[in-house]
């Protein structure tokens, strides 16, 4: 809404100019980096941290889950002194930030409820040094495997490599099968931090001493 103030030019022309009496509203834009091969759009996933914004049943969702990453942190006990711990959150995984510029490396530590496993990746933003991080960590496959245990393997996430290792539990809803699976996944994830922080450390500087 607005009106016009009117001033007479020497020439003997006018110059009209408007006042605003009301301003329309602003707008914010927000954007959301979740990691590789998530998405955003599915409240299933990814849950407003208050959960105010949900249905009933969907804040039920939000909040076991929430639960869920609750417990298992109480569990997990990292090695490394300047590994920053994880935060618990209202979706399907967590994330534990590795050493590289810009949030671009981080191991995705998860839960697939529909088949009642648990599982950890490292993941990467493309065209960033996380993902250079990542290909040489993959490249140096031979050399780390038996540092990450048996069980942890070589994945295809998206069209690129990284390292993961994921088990079912059959009893995850269970007291004693949830204690046994935060019991494996504490340990994968505080042997993953070990073996990949310090390679991803290293190979971010490379990254960046080569301009890229």
């Amino acid at each position: 809404m607005s009106t016009h103030s009117i001033f007479v030019l020497p020439d003997g022309g006018w110059l009209v100019t408007p006042r605003v009496l009301a301003r329309t509203a602003s707008i914010a834009r927000t954007v959301i980096a979740v990691p590789d091969g998530h998405r955003v759009a599915d409240v299933e996933e990814v849950a407003p941290e208050n959960g105010d914004d949900l249905d009933p049943d969907r804040q039920a969702i939000a909040s076991e889950r929430l639960q869920f990453w609750t417990e298992f942190l109480q569990h997990l006990r990292i090695d490394d002194p300047e590994q920053p711990m994880p935060n618990a959150s209202r979706t399907g995984y967590i994330a534990v930030m590795m050493p590289a510029p810009n949030g671009s490396s981080w191991l995705t530590a998860y839960r697939d409820k529909a088949r009642n496993s648990l599982g950890v990746f490292l993941s990467a933003s493309r065209n960033s040094a996380g993902e250079f991080a990542m290909q040489t960590i993959v490249e140096a496959w031979d050399d780390i495997r038996s540092d990450l245990g048996g069980t942890a393997t070589i994945i295809d996430r998206s069209g690129r490599k990284t390292i993961a290792d994921s088990r079912v539990f059959p009893a995850l809803n269970t007291s004693q099968g949830k204690g046994e699976a935060f019991a494996w996944l504490a340990e994968r994830v505080n042997t993953f931090v070990n073996v990949v922080r310090p390679r991803v450390r290293s190979a971010a500087v490379d990254y960046e001493g080569r301009g890229r």
